[in-house]
């Protein structure tokens, strides 16, 4: 079987970045119009990074099963995944209340953040490090990427 070759907009993506809902709601104001050419995001005090693909970790608010999305919730609000029932998630994870990683593409920063799920993972087993310690990893992967 013949590999086919990546389309323009799949050769230049880049690897996930992580991004909190905030940063992608306020980058509302710096986009392109086009998803897929990513979305300024404001990383540190003067830097900014562009960024397509996205690593964004939340509570599970709710699971709309029959829109296949669920809502989520980080410390600066909240987002929407949409095509959750698709994709990789080892064990079941979407339910309320669950602490999960969703690495996505994003479709939307405004009003809401939209991200359209390529991989769920459940992180509740450790939820409380992770939700103290999600910001500063943003943080920290943003300022050497900017």
């Amino acid at each position: 079987m013949a590999k086919q070759e990546p389309t323009g907009a799949e050769r230049r993506r880049q690897p996930p970045v992580k991004v909190l809902s905030g940063q992608l709601r306020a980058a509302g104001n710096r986009s392109s119009g086009d998803p897929a050419e990513g979305v300024a995001i404001r990383a540190g005090k003067e830097l900014s990074l562009r960024v397509s693909v996205v690593w964004m970790q939340g509570t599970v608010l709710e699971v709309r099963r029959d829109r296949d999305a669920a809502l989520l919730m980080d410390e600066t609000g909240t987002f929407n995944v949409h095509g959750v029932s698709g994709v990789p998630q080892g064990k079941p994870c979407l339910s309320p209340g669950k602490y999960i990683m969703v690495m996505g593409l994003i479709q939307a920063v405004s009003p809401e953040p939209l991200v359209h799920a390529v991989k769920v993972a459940d992180l509740s087993e450790l939820a409380a490090l992770h939700r103290r310690m999600w910001k500063y990893e943003v943080e920290e992967l943003q300022l050497l990427l900017a």
